[in-house]
């Protein structure tokens, strides 16, 4: 069965070499054709062209546990091993650096396997039940909402106002990819893309379409995201994404140090304020910590990107988000130095709002609408930095966006609306 799924997506690659200027096509998962391919590797010896450096993409099915029948594909740019679940909405589970061994951008969840869709309880403990399978690197929140859960209001088939729980950070990371595809593009830089389908839908509800996609080049120390998300029902549809983006060792630890040109910083509620003032800084893991969450609207540059850097305390370490504040206005910092057997981790969470119940962010204007057949696009550029001259620069970056303006400091925590 698996020489079968392999040879259809050689005909599948053929089909594509032919029609599509010799650009490298090969169809994965496609829930309307009933093809899914299990095992895959492609390689940079398997394409005519010549790249700055060796890389491959393979496909590999999880097994036991509740991870049993998750997808994994893994992008190995020669630099960098990007790993990716399609089976959990198309969700990055981590990225590590080849030269460097041990240096990666991830952390250690008390969550170890890749949990399956299928063995997640959105509605368990309180509407919690998405942390049953919280272990990523980045997992997008939303679509129809994200955020914390509780009550909010909608209106019926009926036409009729209703109540309804709303479950922590939305569906769409749970949510199996309905089509999934690899593509390299032919001319340079030799682009290398995953690209899946994810659909949030039902009857009387949301019909949105997220189609995402996750690249890049070869020897590169980056890597990208360009999502879209688009209304597919008849009628204007709220949505929500926020990018929860997850940092724990080897780059946070006692001293590191998260960097972005703030505009404006607001603690999201009191216990948050009282570290307000070294919201910036990380201690070591503190057994019993209670997660302190930040909220940020960030400068931006003339064409209105920004960005937020991770180094660690020797300033010869770093991550980095790359933004358009166009398309994702807001910034949320989550930090979580709990024990390490508890999740010693930081968020760095650029959204279209923050990870208030969608009633808050609603009653602040920060829930946008998509008309029916409208898209909007969401572009990312993660990379991962080594050595003191490799940070530096992307420090400089912040400060550059930032332009010697100051932040402005607010206190007290939102008013949270009735």
């Amino acid at each position: 069965m698996n020489r079968v799924c392999l040879l259809i997506g050689a005909l599948l690659m053929v089909v594509c070499q032919l029609g599509c200027s010799s650009t490298t096509q090969y169809v994965l998962t496609d829930a309307q054709s009933n093809i899914q391919v299990r095992h895959f590797r492609f390689t940079s010896d398997n394409v005519a062209f010549k790249s700055d450096a060796h890389w491959s993409v393979t496909q590999r099915v999880l097994k036991g546990g509740k991870q049993e029948g998750v997808r994994i594909i893994t992008i190995d740019n020669g630099v960098l091993e990007i790993d990716i679940i399609p089976t959990r909405g198309m969700n990055v589970l981590e990225v590590r650096h080849k030269q460097h061994k041990g240096l990666r951008l991830g952390w250690n969840s008390p969550v170890k396997e890749v949990v399956h869709p299928a063995f997640i309880d959105l509605e368990g403990r309180g509407g919690l039940g998405w942390l049953d399978g919280f272990n990523e690197l980045m997992v997008r929140c939303g679509l129809e909402f994200a955020g914390h859960p509780g009550l909010d209001k909608f209106t019926t088939n009926t036409g009729d106002s209703a109540e309804m729980e709303l479950t922590l950070h939305g569906k769409v990371g749970n949510i199996p990819a309905s089509r999934v595809e690899v593509i390299v593009d032919p001319s340079p830089p030799h682009r290398i893309r995953v690209r899946g389908v994810v659909y949030e839908r039902m009857f009387y509800g949301p019909k949105l379409k997220l189609v995402a996609e996750i690249s890049t080049t070869p020897g590169s120390d980056t890597f990208r995201i360009d999502d879209t998300i688009t209304n597919q029902g008849p009628s204007d549809q709220e949505f929500q994404i926020i990018y929860h983006t997850n940092f724990g060792n080897p780059l946070l630890g006692k001293g590191a140090k998260i960097l972005t040109p703030v505009k404006s910083i607001t603690p999201m509620n009191a216990h948050a304020s009282k570290g307000i003032d070294h919201y910036d800084t990380y201690a070591g893991p503190t057994n019993g910590f209670i997660e302190e969450v930040y909220l940020i609207e960030p400068h931006a540059d003339k064409d209105g990107n920004t960005l937020a850097v991770l180094q660690n305390a020797d300033g010869d370490r770093a991550a980095s988000i790359t933004w358009s504040t166009k398309q994702l206005p807001y910034l949320t910092i989550w930090k979580n130095t709990a024990a390490v057997d508890d999740g010693y981790v930081t968020g760095i969470e650029p959204g279209t709002g923050y990870p208030f119940n969608r009633r808050v962010e609603r009653h602040y204007g920060r829930v946008p609408k998509l008309k029916p057949g409208a898209i909007r696009r969401f572009t990312l550029e993660f990379g991962l930095h080594v050595g003191q001259e490799a940070v530096a620069k992307k420090v400089a970056e912040v400060e550059a966006v930032a332009a010697g303006r100051k932040a402005e400091v607010i206190r007290e925590a939102p008013a949270i609306p009735e």
